[in-house]
């Protein structure tokens, strides 16, 4: 027994005269047998991985850019609730220590030798040591060779680390720092990313059991997950419970109900196919990724905040206005197919082999090709093997449905769907309030506002007749609908006569020989009256008038572009030029960032949108009038727009449609708004076999009509109907004589088609 009580004291007069020495020995890094320690500056600048945050213009996080889904929190934000659980569980006597708890460390060391577990002796302190500079992986010396060693170092230096942090900061700031290091899965770092995504709630909106389960998940997050293992995370949160109960934060009374409830989750992992603007996201992402490269950020772990100019309340109308019509058009574009393959030539003849070509663009051809062999048999089989899959479907609540199909059959189904873009925009400050480009983020990617690029059609003319009125010409002004032949020497056939849309009376659409004003032509989209002045100016000069309207994509000064074709536009670019007209000839450019700060709430860069004076002030408000044709003249292509939009309201607006119905457009302006709708597939080669099922007052103007509509029915808003506004400057009130004759007479049904 003397030789056992000799040898304990030995040991720890051991201890106590080679600790001080062990830590000097770390601390210097002797013989780089321990690895160094953090700088003093590191203690200084503590930085954790932070997700840069996007903000819409009424303050709403539209989504976040990170690494690590993190989002730190002030102490000020962090329930007492959550404080006292997190306590109870890891550090009892938090605020009695300088980082490291002797007692806590001598139960330890006792009970190891008696073979009996109690706990760690890691306060949490040490714990955010490990977090922030990854004690166990980073400066390694040479003696982490030896397991056990290793294991010993990296608690001292634990230790050293500690002290320094507990020197350097508050016992508020520490505990702060440890919620924003925590790693909770699901892809949460932090406190405030683990709160909204296991309960939807902000840290300071955490109760005990809410708090509980959180606790639990800090040293083993799959095993104590209320998602993967929601069994063990009840256990381990009642153990979290009992503690608290031991601690006298709660009563028993209280710890006895607590235990018998189950575990009430709202479980929502943050990606970039969820929420709002999940296109516009992504389009500011590849911009911000640029940006950051240019003035030295890393837009993953920075903490930018982003503020943009979309409007959160426009942009949900937006996606339901979207959503709303597509699911409908959708349904109809199926049943008018009557089973027959959409991808279709100018003959209106299935084109063979499309599905063989189309397949050959997607990923996993590209991968089973590289394994395979192009002609292999394998990776036939594979392209043709059944397996279970998600695929995207208008039908379920969530848009999607389990199934089985091969890779060939889900193309096949997916080359059935009809996309769709929509772009509104405040055209006095050039701000971007709504962005939706496409149907569904998740599984298809492509923006259709932005990235995506598509003829025209009749959206075009306003810009041949800008020039016309620009060039001395009235609304008012009369021009004979009649047949305008284009000489093209070095093509065939040699020339080129633009026919009108076809109509009941007239199928074949030839000119019908009448005189009509300038704003009868423009409402009524006639072709040959708008050739008849691509003619007299030359498309050239219409060029240079869309270029100064704000449309840079590149287009050729051939005669069809009178009609659309001669080149491709972004709905951006058009959405764009159109809100010069409303903003009485100045051509503002579209952005969506307003500005950029750093962490800490410093402004970083201020974006201001460009300013062209395109036009004059009369030449655009005339042109307002013409626009206006569209909704209030005789057979106009949008007299589809709900009556009760235009009482009291000035609406313009042009429809588009281009050969065979491959793009629909609609592009509507009033005093405060301008917004644009594509429709279309995304080859050009689906679409409706029916030009009058696909032109763009019925598959486009639909989705700006419900958007209007929702957007002057939201009182928040504050959107009132109303005049445009008027130039400063000199200028002139139309009011063009009607000429209606029998001729003219339309039906209401009639009235809705467009004549493009």
């Amino acid at each position: 027994m003397k030789n056992i009580i000799r040898g304990i004291w030995g040991f720890f007069l051991f201890v106590m005269l080679t600790t001080p020495l062990l830590f000097y020995l770390i601390k210097i890094d002797f013989g780089g047998w321990f690895g160094g320690l953090p700088g003093l500056e590191k203690f200084e600048n503590l930085k954790e991985n932070q997700a840069s945050l996007l903000y819409s213009e009424d303050k709403v996080v539209l989504g976040k850019y990170f690494r690590e889904n993190r989002t730190p929190v002030k102490y000020d934000e962090l329930s007492e609730m959550l404080i006292n659980t997190l306590l109870s569980t890891e550090d009892t006597r938090f605020y009695n220590h300088s980082g490291i708890d002797l007692q806590a460390i001598i139960r330890v060391v006792s009970n190891t030798f008696i073979l009996r577990y109690s706990g760690g002796g890691s306060t949490v302190t040490m714990q955010l040591a490990e977090n922030l500079f990854e004690t166990e992986k980073e400066n390694q010396g040479s003696l982490y060779k030896i397991k056990f060693l290793g294991r010993v170092i990296t608690k001292f230096k634990e230790w050293i680390i500690a002290i320094r942090l507990e020197k350097n900061y508050t016992k508020e700031e520490v505990l702060t720092m440890y919620f924003n290091t925590l790693a909770f899965g699901g892809n949460a770092y932090g406190i405030q990313s683990a709160a909204k995504t296991f309960f939807n709630k902000l840290p300071a909106e955490l109760n005990y059991q809410e708090s509980a389960v959180l606790v639990g998940l800090i040293n083993a997050p799959t095993r104590y997950s209320p998602v993967a293992n929601p069994e063990r995370s009840l256990v381990k949160r009642n153990e979290i419970l009992y503690n608290l109960y031991q601690n006298e934060h709660i009563s028993l009374q209280e710890y006895d109900s607590l235990k018998t409830l189950p575990i009430e989750l709202k479980y929502r992992v943050d990606n970039h196919n969820e929420g709002l603007a999940t296109y516009f996201r992504t389009v500011v992402r590849n911009y911000l990724l640029s940006w950051c490269a240019e003035k030295g950020y890393d837009l993953f772990q920075d903490g930018l905040k982003i503020y943009t100019t979309i409007n959160s309340r426009m942009q949900e109308h937006a996606e339901e206005s979207v959503t709303e019509h597509m699911a409908m058009l959708q349904k109809r574009f199926i049943n008018h197919l009557q089973g027959r393959k959409p991808w279709i030539n100018d003959e209106g003849k299935e084109i063979e082999g499309f599905i063989e070509e189309q397949i050959k663009k997607i990923e996993s051809y590209s991968l089973l090709k590289q394994q395979y062999g192009e002609d292999s048999k394998k990776m036939r089989m594979h392209l043709y093997k059944k397996k279970r899959m998600k695929v995207f479907d208008w039908e379920d609540k969530n848009f999607e449905k389990d199934t089985i199909m091969s890779l060939v059959d889900s193309l096949i189904y997916y080359k059935h769907f009809l996309q769709a873009g929509f772009m509104a925009m405040d055209p006095h400050e050039g701000f971007i309030k709504a962005w939706v480009g496409g149907i569904n983020h998740k599984y298809f990617k492509f923006d259709h506002v932005m990235q995506g690029k598509r003829q025209p059609g009749s959206t075009i003319k306003p810009f041949v007749y800008t020039a016309v009125i620009d060039n001395g010409y009235s609304p008012c002004f009369e021009v004979v609908d009649a047949p305008v032949t284009f000489h093209m020497p070095y093509q065939n056939p040699s020339t080129w006569t633009p026919k009108n849309s076809g109509t009941r009376d007239n199928p074949d659409g030839h000119p019908s020989g009448k005189k009509m004003t300038l704003r009868q032509a423009m409402a009524r989209s006639v072709n040959s009256i708008t050739a008849f002045w691509m003619k007299k100016l030359t498309p050239e000069t219409v060029v240079e008038y869309i270029q100064r309207l704000g449309v840079k994509s590149p287009l050729l000064p051939v005669p069809s572009l009178c009609l659309g074709s001669g080149g491709d536009v972004s709905l951006y670019e058009m959405v764009g030029a159109y809100s010069t007209y409303v903003n009485l000839g100045t051509w503002i450019e579209p952005i969506f960032i307003t500005r950029i700060e750093d962490e800490h709430g410093n402004v970083i860069e201020e974006f201001v949108p460009k300013k062209v004076e395109a036009i004059s002030e009369a030449t655009a408000y005339s042109m307002l009038y013409m626009l206006r044709g569209a909704t209030e003249e005789a057979g106009g292509t949008a007299l589809g727009i709900s009556p009760e939009l235009r009482i009291q309201n000035h609406i313009g607006g042009k429809t588009g449609t281009t050969q065979n119905a491959s793009d629909g457009w609609f592009i509507g302006v009033t005093k405060n708004v301008v917004a644009g709708a594509w429709v279309g597939g995304d080859d050009r080669s689906i679409h409706f076999r029916e030009w009058t099922l696909g032109q763009g007052g019925k598959t486009a103007l639909p989705i700006w009509n419900l958007f209007m509509t929702k957007i002057y029915s939201d009182e928040e808003l504050g959107f009132i109907k109303g005049s445009f506004n008027k130039p400063t400057s000199e200028y002139r009130e139309w009011s063009c004589p009607r000429k209606v004759s029998n001729d003219d007479e339309f039906t209401e049904e009639e009235e809705e088609d467009e004549i493009f």
